[in-house]
């Protein structure tokens, strides 16, 4: 028969242990014994915290039973059904208009792959090529004719009208601007002649009472050939039974009337009597060989001076350049245009 396992542990008589002290208070039993050495000597001391109370989960169900959700973000579950985004990259490859990029049909300059400028750019060439929205107004000196196809004309007195008609107009005389340069097409004595189709306005004559004009000298060569195109130029109109077509012709300025924009133009001294002085006219792009700028000057004579109608030679430009010199010839049927110096006013 083996020994029991306390045979093993009894103490030393030259160390007294706590063992002695407490089984003299105890019965001498071999299993008590055990007992006591292990309380005494392997003695495990554990620290815990309290918890916080444990939150009923059904009670919480109860409260959030009839209250909307909450919509804020979920730290305890992951997002699945967020979409990943993506960085559009760009390489340079030795590309010419790689941080600006040059728009050949408006003018304007911008920097590709960039969101925002690249929308400002978008809404500007609509409006360029396109004219500025208009809605119309309530009270609108509107000119109308069957001619116009749909389209009117609306008339703008800088002196006199509201600010809101005011505005708009120079909203588009800014566009203007980008063709025929900043800060002179407008002043308050100007009456403004808006070309409005299709909600956009797509041309606009700026003009202003004059009283003396001077003519334009000529060269011969550029009477003959005029009248020689005029002489020859073809039918404007073609019929199909009892169908009229328009056709659309596309005129140019000549490679020696581009040298015009750099040289002055020199005149007559004899001082000639003008009443209208056209300080600009404008088209948009995609409205131009329309006849629009001739609806234009054919309503300015027409309404400039109330109770009459104005010739064409009462009408006179104000320094115009190769385009403008090119239609007034076609306009007119000369080329020795009455011109005027404009002058520069404050438009307040």
């Amino acid at each position: 028969m083996q020994a029991k396992i306390n045979s093993f542990f009894k103490p030393s008589a030259s160390s007294p242990s706590p063992i002695a002290d407490v089984s003299a208070t105890t019965p001498d039993t071999d299993d008590d014994g055990l007992a006591v050495w292990e309380k005494s000597r392997n003695v495990i001391v554990n620290t815990y915290e309290r918890r916080s109370a444990t939150v009923d989960r059904s009670e919480v169900l109860k409260e959030c039973i009839g209250k909307p959700l909450s919509k804020g973000p979920s730290f305890g579950s992951k997002n699945l059904s967020k979409k990943r985004s993506y960085t559009q990259f760009h390489l340079e490859l030795g590309q010419s208009d790689f941080l600006l990029r040059h728009c050949a049909e408006c003018g304007a300059t911008y920097a590709p792959g960039d969101e925002l400028d690249e929308k400002s750019h978008q809404s500007f060439h609509k409006d360029y090529m396109y004219g500025i929205p208009f809605k119309g107004w309530q009270n609108e000196r509107v000119f109308t004719s069957p001619s116009f196809n749909k389209n009117r004309i609306v008339m703008v007195l800088m002196e006199n009208d509201s600010p809101a008609h005011r505005n708009k107009v120079q909203e588009v005389v800014k566009m203007m601007e980008v063709e025929l340069g900043e800060g002179w097409i407008l002043h308050k004595h100007c009456k403004v002649y808006l070309s409005v189709s299709s909600q956009r306005i797509s041309g606009c004559l700026v003009a202003e009472p004059i009283k003396e004009a001077f003519r334009i000298k000529a060269p011969p060569e550029d009477e003959r050939r005029l009248k020689k195109e005029s002489s020859s130029s073809p039918s404007t109109s073609i019929q199909f039974g009892n169908i009229v077509l328009q056709r659309q012709v596309s005129k140019r300025c000549r490679e020696s009337d581009g040298k015009l924009d750099n040289e002055a133009i020199v005149c007559e001294e004899e001082v000639k009597p003008a009443v209208c002085g056209i300080r600009a006219i404008w088209v948009s792009p995609s409205n131009r060989r329309k006849g629009l700028a001739t609806r234009l000057l054919d309503t300015a004579r027409e309404s400039f001076s109330s109770g009459c109608v104005l010739e064409k030679s009462q009408l006179a430009f104000s320094e115009p350049s190769c385009l403008g010199r090119a239609f007034g010839s076609n306009y007119f049927g000369t080329c020795s245009l009455l011109v005027y110096k404009a002058q520069v006013e404050r438009l307040d």
